[in-house]
């Protein structure tokens, strides 16, 4: 095995599909319909297609649904109880679920941005160095998902993640350390977040 591709391998996918579609009228993100099957499918492959081999998946709401219609085979599948806080507890809960892996990095991507592919998420990965890293991909230099958080990081992110803020206020304290890798030619960062949205979707 080459260097490089240790490195790679290092990098495991973590999504974020927890989330309960609160303005979709509750119906779950992970279960909205794209391309024929649910998103967090489509999310899954996008993430093994930009070069993760391993990919953790964290659900919430209608956890028991995702699992019984959508194929996640091969998946480490993370159940985050406390979905209803916000993304910051299904952060942490992805998070957890790699402590011991030997993972040196988490490459973090939501179920709801079908419009990042794999090669944001490639040029992303690309970007770790060591458990040190941290990088985030940008839309005309403005910072958004996917993001890198090497092994090191994650203590101190899980300790700041509350509420639907996430990493923000780790993200916002570290900003001069991020390493932003341009996307904006190559996807869209837009949430599928209300009915309007769901027009979308393929």
């Amino acid at each position: 095995m080459t260097a490089t591709t240790k490195d790679e391998a290092q990098v495991v996918g973590l999504l974020l599909a927890a989330g309960g579609g609160r303005r979709l009228g509750g119906r779950p993100k992970a279960l909205l319909t794209h391309r024929g099957r649910p998103l967090v499918e489509h999310a899954v492959r996008m993430l093994r297609e930009g070069g993760c081999t391993t990919v953790h998946v964290v659900l919430g709401a209608a956890a028991a649904e995702v699992r019984a219609r959508a194929h996640l085979d091969g998946c480490v599948l993370v159940d985050n109880p406390e979905w209803t806080e916000g993304m910051g507890s299904s952060l942490r809960a992805g998070l957890a679920s790699l402590a011991g892996t030997g993972a040196g990095a988490a490459l973090v991507s939501l179920v709801d941005q079908p419009g990042i592919g794999a090669e944001a998420i490639g040029r992303v990965r690309a970007a770790y160095r060591s458990p040190d890293s941290l990088a985030a991909a940008a839309y005309d230099g403005k910072r958004g998902h996917p993001v890198l958080f090497g092994a090191d990081r994650w203590q101190p992110i899980t300790a700041s993640a509350r509420g639907d803020r996430g990493a923000r206020a780790y993200l916002a304290e570290h900003e001069p350390e991020i390493t932003l890798v341009e996307c904006g030619d190559v996807a869209e960062p837009y949430d599928i977040d209300t009915a309007a949205d769901l027009g979308r979707l393929d």
